[in-house]
């Protein structure tokens, strides 16, 4: 049906010959390796084989009830190929859904980071408005929320706020969402009600685990220093802030937001654990353009994805075209629409490649 499926099958059922192995069982990190890959893929593996079963028998209650001529034995197996059937199409869009995750990419928690870009203390503020905007969709979704790093505005919202969000489906859910956003709107400090253009920049980074990116201690340089900002009399005389450098890399990462040293630097690791990956997966991308082009955009925090225009009431997402009058209810958190939006055109296109 789908080629990904089948391949995905046939590396199922290796790997089950694999850990039936006295080699591979004796062998503690072959198996505990073997075993994971072989979980993550029974997610997409068993509602595939319970399609192929479904759709089996659907085929066979067809063929009864063309062969068959007593009104009351139709009428049973009528009712019965009607349940198949929404069965089957049921198990159809699941599988949809699944084909959208590309193998590695089924994550159990993400990192956000929201930046404020072009318009001072106005941008601060838009700033902190998407951060309110995801927290509240993820908590209505029952996805934990844990802060992480934090630089405020003069006038409130922030400069910088890094986050992670953890839940079945969360990547899935927000992955989309990386990229620059421009809002228009009289900010409350203006005096002639004249409409300003502000922008933040988002970038969505799934959190691989330590065995996808391996971080080794030879290419870490690190400092402690005093946090800055408010904090009263902590901040002043306990160096617990943490600088980390990626020496191959050049990446830097700072957290100060914890008062123990050791879970800054935890954090830190995190969040640069996460930068790596991203900057495989982006350069993958690169390598991946001239094979197949992704309509809905490469994730880059420089592309503009989107427009949120208060006087209007609208939030325009250019990748689509989409424009939806009902800003007051997505700023608030209910993203619901355009997320599925989105979802639905990745969809339409994955599905395109795999046929």
């Amino acid at each position: 049906m789908w080629p990904s499926l089948e391949k995905n099958l046939a590396r199922y059922k290796e790997l089950e010959g694999q850990l039936a192995d006295p080699a591979v069982i004796s062998d503690r990190n072959r198996y505990a390796q073997a075993a994971k890959e072989h979980g993550a893929l029974a997610r997409m593996v068993k509602p595939y084989l319970e399609y192929q079963q479904v759709s089996e028998a659907v085929t066979q209650a067809e063929a009864l009830l063309a062969a068959e001529s007593d009104p009351a034995m139709r009428g049973y197996l009528e009712e019965e190929l009607a349940q198949q059937r929404q069965q089957q199409q049921t198990l159809h869009s699941r599988l949809e859904d699944l084909v959208l995750v590309d193998s590695g990419e089924n994550f159990g928690s993400l990192i956000m980071e929201i930046r404020a870009g072009t318009g001072g203390d106005e941008a601060a503020l838009f700033a902190g408005d998407l951060y309110d905007m995801y927290t509240h969709y993820a908590r209505d979704h029952g996805w934990k929320v844990e802060d992480i790093s934090f630089s405020g505005g003069e006038q409130g919202g922030f400069k910088e706020a890094v986050f992670s969000v953890t839940g079945e489906d969360a990547y899935q859910h927000l992955r989309y969402e990386s990229g620059g956003h421009r809002v228009q709107r009289v900010p409350k400090t203006e005096q002639q009600g004249r409409i300003h253009t502000s922008a933040a920049t988002v970038a969505v980074l799934p959190e691989p685990d330590e065995v996808q990116i391996e971080i080794r201690e030879q290419d870490l340089k690190w400092e402690r220093m005093r946090a800055g900002g408010a904090g009263g009399q902590h901040v002043n005389k306990t160096e617990s802030a943490v600088r980390i450098w990626h020496l191959p890399t050049g990446l830097e990462v700072k957290c100060q937001d914890e008062r123990s040293q050791h879970k800054n630097y935890d954090r830190a690791l995190r969040i640069l654990r996460s930068r790596l990956y991203e900057m495989q997966r982006q350069k993958l991308h690169r390598e991946r353009a001239e094979q197949r082009r992704t309509l809905i955009g490469s994730g880059d925090r420089s592309e503009r994805i989107r427009t949120y225009n208060f006087p209007q009431n609208r939030i325009t997402d250019h990748r689509i075209n989409l424009n939806l009058y009902k800003l007051d209810a997505i700023i608030a958190g209910n993203l619901g629409e355009l997320i599925q939006a989105l979802r639905d055109f990745d969809k339409k296109q994955r599905l395109a490649g795999e046929a």
